[in-house]
């Protein structure tokens, strides 16, 4: 079994998406992600301007894929497929009051794409928050050449929440700390 399908499942199940959804998506998704890729996140999510078709979201240390499910004739559909760095003013929000994130990116033909992750409970979405921080953090910091590895880890972000500082490891929930999960969750990407 290649790297992508051994991260892919666990990522799935982590938040809760059934087994059905991952069986359909996969062969779609598999298409899109070389073998070798780690998978990061594997999420339902919506699109704001379209909030009755149900997305898939497939985030690696590389790529971000989203899929999409008709309505009416359940047809899936690739929605987003690129290199994350390809993506340009790349933000993500929590919101407590709705229980989910927003996580915002230009994708490389000039559209924004905006897509709504809700949080089953309040720690998963401060998870999917430093998540994000460690995946488009460095990225960000790499492309404005401010990666400074004398620089403090909590200082504020380029771009992102912005109304919190960088979670710190020790502040990191365990899920994300573990030594188990550091090779899925914060591995060495080349930008």
């Amino acid at each position: 079994m290649d790297v992508f399908c051994r991260t892919f499942l666990p990522a799935a199940a982590e938040t809760g998406v059934a087994s059905p959804t991952v069986s359909r998506h996969l062969p779609v998704l598999r298409n899109c992600v070389p073998a070798g890729e780690v998978t990061v996140l594997v999420t339902r999510c919506t699109r704001p301007e379209q909030p009755v078709h149900g997305c898939l979201l497939l985030l690696t240390t590389r790529r971000l894929v989203v899929t999409e499910q008709t309505r009416l004739l359940h047809r899936l559909r690739l929605h987003l497929n690129t290199e994350l760095r390809h993506l340009n003013n790349v933000a993500w929000n929590p919101d407590p009051r709705a229980s989910m994130v927003e996580l915002a990116a230009t994708a490389v033909d000039g559209v924004r794409e905006r897509f709504l992750i809700r949080a089953d409970r309040p720690s998963q979405m401060w998870q999917l928050d430093a998540l994000f921080s460690q995946v488009f953090r460095p990225k960000m910091a790499a492309r404005c050449g401010v990666a400074n590895s004398a620089a403090p880890v909590d200082r504020p972000a380029v771009l992102g929440t912005g109304h919190r500082p960088l979670p710190t490891a020790a502040a990191l929930p365990a899920r994300l700390t573990a030594p188990a999960r550091a090779p899925r969750l914060s591995p060495a990407v080349a930008v």
